[in-house]
């Protein structure tokens, strides 16, 4: 099977003349505990790598459903979680940049929010060139009652999405 992210590459950075028509410095990656988002930090690092650019690695920690009452017994199962979130987050940050990185300069972030929201959020904090995303590529009733985290990036990032499918072989 041909590489997929040289192909993609090819369609979306050269020009006819093959020169480069974007040139991305600044590429921001979202990654969670899936291992379609680790098939994305492969695919960000490679591109980050060719292009000779930065990457911020973007950890995003749901926040605390508004519903759960402090005075629940379940409350401090809950702030444990959630204390434990941001360093579990770092800890993961650090394993992708560890097995990804190959000296490329890397930023940390974290944040509590939901996740297109803080994806986009972070992205135009940091002035991220593209975003590289991964999806599990769910269709039908899941889709149609949850939606798709990269679909929403991809429609509200001021910047370009590569959207790395679950499916995909990226070597």
């Amino acid at each position: 099977m041909p590489n997929i992210l040289n192909t993609n590459l090819l369609f979306l950075c050269y020009s006819f003349l093959n020169k480069p028509a974007m040139n991305f410095k600044k590429i921001l990656i979202a990654v969670d505990n899936s291992t379609c988002s680790e098939k994305a930090a492969k695919a960000g690092y490679d591109m980050a790598e060719k292009f000779d650019a930065e990457v911020a690695l973007v950890n995003i920690i749901e926040p605390i459903p508004a519903n759960v009452n402090p005075d629940l017994t379940l409350a401090p199962v809950f702030l444990e979680t959630y204390d434990n979130s941001e360093e579990n987050s770092h800890i993961l940050l650090k394993e992708i940049e560890t097995k990804y990185g190959k000296g490329i300069t890397t930023t940390y972030l974290s944040v509590v929010d939901t996740a297109a929201h803080g994806i986009i959020q972070q992205s135009d904090e940091w002035g991220s060139d593209l975003i590289v995303i991964g999806t599990y590529g769910r269709t039908g009733l899941y889709h149609f009652l949850m939606g798709s985290v990269a679909e929403h990036v991809a429609r509200k990032s001021a910047c370009p999405v590569l959207i790395i499918p679950n499916k995909s072989e990226v070597d």
